[in-house]
């Protein structure tokens, strides 16, 4: 089968390689899925860069990128309901603690990390739910309902912003994003009540006069430590911050007892490593939006398989407009 490959860490026109490696066979409690998509997520790109703290290497001697992705089970392994041979799924976790990951055009892993994906989904959509959909379903759903609630959304154009926008809007909250340029209408238009530009110098106050003066009960935050501040100003008493990055400020200075004199939760959202039920839920959570018809993933790319190192370059870039993706 063809794969992507890469053996040390570098640019992605360095070490990307295209190759011809053996389809693999599946294990006892596997499904071998034949990709028609694969999704890059910035997690990929840091991972093929070795950007990741602490790691020097790869952590195998030849690495297929990529967690996400969308296809059809052709095989089963021992164990596994035989039922599910011609099913279109979608992957969850591809590459994670893995070597082989989606950007090839079979993957062979636990049958439980491939779940069904309805007829009127399709594999571009497929694609994109295994991290940017699952994690904006758990920063907003993960700790209970939202309605009736005011949530910011920090990055509301963002992969994961723009979907964590639709899912608070379904899901009954009040939402006030913030981006920046045609994020700004793309927010907008994802259903916030109100979308603010994140640059402006008076953010903060421009949001409590959107929420009629009040606080704020849930922050879904993108920047933790660039906008750590203005959240522990705007958070509301016994109030939860949610973040799942901090790319502009890694070691960002904790505001201990301002936070601490409002009771605030802080958590911090890493979709690869959810319990078995916060998985299940967020897998709930996505499939009945996705089939309801009101969860759209923005889809910024697809190139070929053998474009890969130009699709981490894009990833890589920032401000792309929905996920890049590869078809097979």
């Amino acid at each position: 089968m063809r794969a992507m490959t890469y053996d040390r860490f570098g640019p992605a026109s360095d070490v990307l390689i295209l190759a011809d490696v053996p389809t693999p066979d599946p294990a006892p409690g596997e499904v071998l899925v034949r990709l028609h998509t694969s999704g890059v997520n910035p997690s990929d790109v840091k991972a093929r860069a070795g950007g990741r703290p602490g790691v020097t290497k790869p952590p195998f001697p030849t690495i297929i990128p990529h967690s996400d992705g969308a296809g059809v089970i052709e095989a089963v392994g021992e164990g596994v309901d035989a039922a599910r041979v011609g099913q279109r799924v979608w992957i969850w976790n591809g590459q994670w603690q893995r070597a082989f990951g989606t950007a090839a055009d079979y993957i062979a892993l636990p049958a439980a990390q491939a779940v069904p994906l309805a007829d009127a989904i399709s594999f571009e959509q497929g694609a994109t739910l295994g991290i940017p959909a699952m994690t904006a379903a758990h920063v907003v759903l993960g700790n209970g309902p939202v309605a009736g609630k005011t949530l910011l959304i920090s990055g509301g154009a963002g992969t994961v912003g723009h979907l964590a926008v639709q899912i608070a809007v379904q899901s009954g909250a009040r939402v006030i994003a913030t981006a920046r340029g045609a994020g700004i209408d793309a927010a907008r238009a994802a259903g916030a009540d109100t979308v603010l530009d994140y640059t402006a110098p008076d953010l903060a106050e421009q949001i409590l006069a959107a929420n009629d003066d009040a606080p704020v009960e849930q922050i879904v935050e993108v920047e933790f430590g660039k906008n750590l501040a203005t959240n522990t100003a705007l958070i509301a008493e016994n109030g939860r911050i949610v973040a799942y990055g901090s790319a502009q400020e890694m070691t960002p200075t904790l505001p201990f007892y301002p936070l601490m004199f409002k009771a605030v939760t802080l958590e911090l959202a890493l979709i690869y490593l959810l319990t078995p039920a916060q998985r299940a839920q967020a897998v709930g959570h996505v499939n009945t939006l996705l089939e309801a018809g009101t969860l759209t993933p923005r889809i910024a790319e697809v190139l070929p398989l053998e474009a890969c190192a130009e699709a981490h370059n894009a990833v890589a870039a920032g401000h792309r407009a929905g996920s890049v993706l590869l078809r097979m």
